[in-house]
């Protein structure tokens, strides 16, 4: 649990983020900062909005849901479309900020958000997939699967088919996971791989199982954040897969728990610790803090993962949150980008995954941070 000052000051740190930002310009997203970019659709300030919604609906202050209305109406016209995204770019990223608008549209009953969802929906019908018909993480990365994608896009798919479509093409969700645990999943540690590449061509890529060559952390905290949230937002009619996809969140609990450090936090590349260039880093912890927690409540894992989550949070505020001199927060050691092939030759090796910035104050590592503490204020 929190103690009040640590909780007084977990919601300070939220509204100096919040005071501090707007849709034009967001002080968490270090990506488009660096780039010198103007702001757009984009996961990392969706990822952010999910958190403030997450704390308007614990507390109910109507300064939460006022910044992620305001925030997101920036970018939604009134017709429905979206400034600055394109369905045709097929960026299974670009999905993930749609699901805010479920919870706006409920919010608000703002009719552009309800347009808003259709134009994000048409992407999964031309996003395209690999053979065995999971999504392509991105147009740019032909025949690849990436375990962020799951995150990115099932939650919402899942929603859209329970909500407005009768269940139509739920399954078809279900089978996503499906495929990546038969084509991405170590039978050795149970364990994911970050990336799948079906052509086996990417240099990255095993030439006989098409995997990556590592377990990074964050990508495994997608997932298994991608898992309890889907299964939250699915019909409990769909007997068999709505338990399988609790099956499976719970395996990977199993199998990423061992690897706990003693800190509570997990490492950069999940089973070498300690090794030169490791790290302790928080937004993958956050993640699966977050999904632990998550699951025991919502009954899909039993209460001693929930006390790995717990740890795992306090782990993270022991290790990284700290105030500056003027008594504001800041959140480091967190990773700011790790991906696999691209102009930067990213090749999946533990030396890679340790040689990308380390940042404060981000939202991948914010956002899921925020989402467990409000898990925790949820076992209040």
């Amino acid at each position: 649990m929190i103690d009040m000052e640590t909780d007084a000051k977990i919601r300070n740190y939220v509204l100096y983020l919040l005071n501090n930002s707007s849709a034009e310009k967001p002080m968490w997203n270090l990506e488009m900062i660096r780039a010198g970019k103007a702001n757009k659709w984009n996961y990392i300030d969706g990822c952010m909005i999910t958190s403030v919604l997450s704390i308007y609906d614990m507390t109910g202050r109507k300064e939460f849901l006022d910044f992620a209305d305001s925030f997101v109406s920036w970018f939604v016209n009134e017709d429905g479309t979206i400034r600055t995204y394109d369905p045709e770019e097929k960026n299974l990223d670009n999905v993930n900020a749609a699901r805010n608008l479920f919870a706006l549209y409920d919010l608000t009953g703002r009719e552009k958000y309800r347009k808003a969802i259709e134009t994000v929906r048409h992407q999964l019908d031309i996003q395209p997939r690999i053979k065995a018909g999971t999504f392509w993480h991105k147009a740019v990365y032909p025949n690849q699967v990436w375990l962020d994608g799951l995150y990115m896009a099932q939650p919402f798919y899942m929603q859209y088919e329970t909500k407005y479509n009768k269940m139509e093409m739920c399954e078809d969700s279900f089978h996503q996971f499906q495929n990546v645990e038969k084509c991405m999943k170590d039978p050795k540690t149970g364990l994911y791989y970050h990336g799948y590449d079906e052509s086996r061509k990417m240099y990255w890529a095993d030439p006989v199982t098409g995997c990556s060559k590592n377990f990074w952390l964050r990508s495994l905290g997608w997932f298994m954040a991608a898992l309890v949230d889907t299964a939250s937002v699915m019909d409990e009619n769909l007997y068999y897969e709505y338990r399988y996809l609790q099956k499976m969140l719970k395996d990977v609990a199993e199998a990423i728990l061992p690897y706990q450090d003693e800190s509570g936090m997990f490492w950069q590349v999940v089973n070498y610790p300690h090794e030169k260039g490791n790290y302790l880093e928080t937004s993958g912890t956050a993640l699966i803090a977050y999904a632990l927690l998550k699951g025991e409540r919502l009954g899909y894992l039993p209460e001693r993962f929930a006390k790995a989550g717990e740890k795992a949070f306090e782990g993270i505020c022991n290790t990284y949150l700290s105030e500056n001199e003027d008594g504001t927060l800041k959140l480091g050691g967190i990773c700011l980008v790790a991906g696999l092939g691209g102009k930067h030759k990213r090749d999946g090796s533990r030396e890679y995954y340790y040689s990308e910035p380390v940042v404060e104050n981000e939202a991948k590592g914010v956002a899921p941070f925020i989402l467990a503490y409000t898990e925790l204020l949820r076992r209040e």
